[in-house]
């Protein structure tokens, strides 16, 4: 109703042109999209440089047979899909055991983080910015030092045990590194901020009014935290899951420096293949089924919880 064929590209007589003022809007327009793709155009490229590209490079070197030390000294495109049966034959174990340290890191990581976000988001007041670097000071040290120095805490006679060693509290012959305790502590330790910040964006975003309106409706705290608060942080709770357990399951510093022989995860057979015994196509294969492992952990969070809420606590939090 109203609409002329002014306002309806293609419908203008022959030879007559738009007023000026509907031309100044539609080159508008014109500018604003343009812009647009230009804003996206960086991220765009980054993203197919460094996602895209070498995620087609891996499925490729996945399907590939020779390497740098057969007859041809050169891989080959071959469609080898024993490399995938290979993967899943001789590792399934290493894989089960990745998601079992996983899911435990990522469990501890969530209880613990979530008392300590809500805290800062609810009563952290004027600290709130100092008490929020905090989290993210473990990041201006090395991954590989922060883990190493668990050698000197988790010791057999480190700062940690010895002492309680000193005083009998436990016998002499115990001990934590080269077990799965260590490696667990390791994850949890290393990916904790990982697990906080998204809890912490979460909860910063919880409308107090609505905590206010339980109370007045005389529910008690623990009500209104379990009836108000937890359901409307649950987003950055499955932001914090996702962005917890995936590194977690590919870690392979942690395993290394802190576990033994039996505590190896995939993480570092896949280094392994690729550094040390130059199999890439194994390493590939390997690397293209925990992907698709991840990926199908993604897509079930997504279906079960919807994409919008965690992205913008997942983002907020990157």
């Amino acid at each position: 109703m109203g609409q002329t064929t002014a306002d309806v590209p293609g419908l203008l007589p022959e030879g007559m042109e738009l007023p000026p003022a509907r031309q100044g809007e539609r080159a508008l327009a014109r500018r604003r999209r343009a812009a647009a793709y230009g804003m996206l155009a960086p991220g765009g490229i980054y993203l197919i440089l460094g996602f895209v590209v070498p995620l087609v490079i891996i499925v490729y070197t996945s399907l590939t047979s020779g390497g740098l030390f057969s007859s041809g000294g050169q891989l080959t495109f071959t469609w080898e899909w024993s490399n995938y049966q290979t993967a899943v034959q001789d590792y399934s174990q290493f894989y089960l055991r990745s998601i079992l340290y996983a899911g435990i890191a990522t469990t501890v990581c969530i209880c613990l983080a979530y008392p300590m976000a809500y805290w800062i988001a609810f009563y952290g007041g004027k600290w709130k910015a100092t008490l929020f670097m905090m989290i993210l000071v473990p990041f201006f040290v090395s991954f590989v030092i922060r883990t190493v120095q668990w050698n000197f805490i988790l010791g057999t006679n480190g700062l940690l045990l010895g002492p309680l060693k000193s005083l009998g509290v436990i016998p002499e012959d115990f001990r934590v590194l080269r077990t799965p305790l260590a490696v667990v502590a390791g994850i949890t330790y290393n990916y904790m901020p990982f697990a906080a910040l998204p809890l912490y964006v979460s909860l910063e975003r919880v409308d107090r009014r609505l905590v206010e309106a339980a109370k007045d409706l005389y529910a008690t705290k623990a009500m209104a935290f379990r009836k108000v608060v937890l359901p409307l942080t649950v987003p950055g709770i499955f932001a914090a899951i996702i962005l917890t357990f995936v590194p977690a399951t590919g870690d392979y510093v942690n395993a290394s420096v802190l576990g033994g022989t039996g505590t190896t995860m995939i993480g570092q057979i896949i280094q392994e293949y690729f550094l040390a015994k130059h199999q890439y196509s194994i390493a590939a294969a390997l690397s293209v089924i925990l992907m698709v492992g991840m990926l199908i952990i993604a897509l079930i969070y997504a279906k079960a919880l919807g994409t919008e809420d965690s992205t913008l606590a997942a983002g907020a939090a990157a």
